[in-house]
């Protein structure tokens, strides 16, 4: 530890030379939030709230690359002696507990310390998928929203790096994308080195406007425009709604999925740049608004799309495949979507609002510049883990396609062909097994020091035969994952008819992590999402009744479960 020195004024004081790599704070929620300011010469200030507590739940830490050799003084409007506590060192505290905490999730990214929310900037380049998040570093609530950072090379095995977007006096760090301007269009690199490009939206209380950054070295650092902000659309729409910019660069070629040109960088095609120009779709008041530009300096406002909120995406797909008949999807934050055509100006929506999953889930972003052209989309849970330092998590990536039903092209959801990587099996058997015989095998396997508990990471796939039932479904540890009505048409309360209207079967792929629960229905036709629970509606007290099929004569066929790796 370090010793600062603590003025008695109206707030405590901390300074010194930076010589580690981390700062340590030890943080309580039960502790007020007061004004924490950062200044050291050539670095700008950073001034956030704590929860700083001299009787500390937990710590957190800043990571000080940036303010390496400076004098550094920390100002904080509350306890010096909470102050006196702040050390640098260069490790972590605690980090040795880090992805083996008792609620920690297994196969989903979550933070190792803080807050998280919407996923931001989702790109790949050079060979790893970037994640950039909405982030409290201070604390396990909602506030000081940062952009966090952490790469991938398969979307499953996640290393978290220092958070790259922070508050300034725009205001704090909101949601935004990013694209691959390969051809420098933008200007903030060189052909030999262009840049990824970013939007997002600065949120200051009482108005939310609209920044541009840029990254030289593959995304690690991110330098924030010096004409920021690029667009304030606050007097247009007289509301301070007006957030969550997605890029991407759109070219009226009639094989839209040709290259990666249509949602990432400049397609050179015959004609050139000049055939097509980038696209930032945003959320203003009461749906989404098309803004256009050459540079992604300069936008210039073209259409308005009501009915969404917040988070808009907007991507051209296949319809089964087919490159010669290519719908464009619009979404909302709650993944909820039309389907129509977009001439690089204004999307006219053919059929829609239509919604794919439902659940936890909220502000699902999906990834531009993809090496194999897959639509991969990522979407954040707001699910609490029990006494842990850390809250929030993204769901399993899923691969996006449109196919046509009996009710007419729709969005389909499954996850990543990579997530079978992670799959051990424990059961297989294609046989027609009762309830009851699904039950005791399910439950024997439980009994494997691999399973069991909270630690027991887990996929399940089946079908479901209602061959006499008009109702049926499956629990595990007393809580209902699938409630399927026949007569009704529900499942888990909300409507549903397979493609064949007089079927009795329902197929299922189940996730099960150590707080979060992901269902899939028939291939991705539908999904849901939930929190992990048990029997007495808590995470505090684990119970182990397993797994339990119900309904009246029904059988399981197509079973298999699996053991699923720690992603850690």
């Amino acid at each position: 530890m370090f010793n600062g020195q603590c003025s008695m004024a109206e707030a405590a004081e901390l300074s010194f030379r930076v010589k580690c790599r981390y700062l340590n704070l030890p943080i309580s929620q039960k502790e007020e939030r007061r004004r924490l300011t950062f200044h050291a010469k050539g670095v700008d200030d950073l001034s956030v709230v704590a929860r700083l507590s001299a009787s500390p739940e937990y710590w957190v830490f800043k990571d000080l690359t940036e303010y390496k050799g400076k004098m550094l003084t920390i100002t904080y409007e509350g306890s010096e002696e909470a102050l006196s506590l702040v050390y640098q060192a260069d490790t972590i505290r605690d980090a040795s507990t880090f992805y083996k905490e008792t609620y920690r999730p297994q196969f989903h990214f979550t933070t190792r310390r803080g807050w998280i929310n919407d996923p931001n900037g989702c790109i790949w380049h050079n060979g790893l998928y970037h994640l950039y998040y909405q982030h409290n570093p201070f604390e396990r609530e909602w506030e000081n929203m940062t952009w966090g950072h952490a790469t991938s090379p398969d979307l499953l095995h996640w290393t978290e790096h220092a958070p790259v977007l922070h508050p300034d006096s725009l205001g704090t760090m909101f949601s935004g994308s990013a694209i691959f301007d390969k051809d420098n269009t933008s200007g903030f690199g060189t052909k030999k080195n262009p840049p990824i490009v970013y939007a997002y939206t600065a949120d200051r209380g009482d108005r939310e406007a609209q920044c541009i950054a840029y990254s030289l070295d593959g995304g690690m650092m991110l330098h924030k425009y010096e004409g920021n902000p690029v667009i304030d659309s606050r007097d247009r729409w007289q509301s301070h709604d007006t957030r969550d910019p997605r890029l991407f660069w759109w070219t009226p070629f009639n094989s839209p999925l040709q290259g990666e040109g249509i949602y990432s960088s400049p397609y050179k095609g015959e004609a050139g740049r000049g055939s097509g120009h980038w696209v930032l779709v945003l959320n203003e008041r009461n749906g989404h608004s098309i803004y256009t530009s050459d540079n992604l300096r300069d936008w210039t406002w073209q259409s308005h799309v009501n009915g969404f909120w917040e988070c808009p995406d907007l991507f051209p797909l296949a319809v089964d495949g087919n490159p010669n008949n290519v719908k464009w999807v619009m979404l909302g934050a709650s993944n909820t979507y039309m389907i129509g055509s977009f001439d690089g100006k204004t999307f006219t929506p053919e059929s829609g609002k239509h919604r794919f999953s439902t659940g936890c889930i909220y502000a699902a972003q999906t990834f531009s510049n993809t090496p194999d052209r897959r639509r991969i989309q990522i979407g954040w849970a707001n699910i609490d883990h029990l006494g842990m330092p850390f809250r929030g998590q993204m769901l399993l990536p899923t691969e996006l396609t449109l196919r046509t039903t009996k009710d007419g092209v729709r969005l389909v959801s499954k996850p990543i062909h990579e997530v079978a990587t992670l799959l051990k099996p424990i059961v297989t058997s294609e046989k027609a097994l009762s309830a009851q015989e699904t039950n005791e095998i399910l439950r024997t396997k439980e009994a494997s020091p691999s399973r069991g508990g909270l630690e027991g990471s887990l996929h399940l796939r089946a079908t479901l035969n209602l061959t006499y039932a008009t109702s049926a479904g499956l629990r595990l540890d007393g809580q209902m994952l699938v409630d399927y009505d026949l007569n009704r048409n529900t499942l888990n309360g909300q409507f549903y008819s397979p493609q064949d209207p007089t079927s009795l079967s329902l197929t299922m792929d189940i996730y099960i992590d150590r707080t979060s629960i992901e269902v899939f229905i028939d291939d991705g036709l539908y999904s849901f999402s939930m929190e992990r629970r048990w029997a007495d509606n808590t995470l505090e007290r684990p119970v182990t009744s397993g797994f339990e099929f119900w309904g009246q004569d029904i059988n399981i066929t197509d079973l298999k479960l699996d053991a699923v790796e720690s992603c850690w």
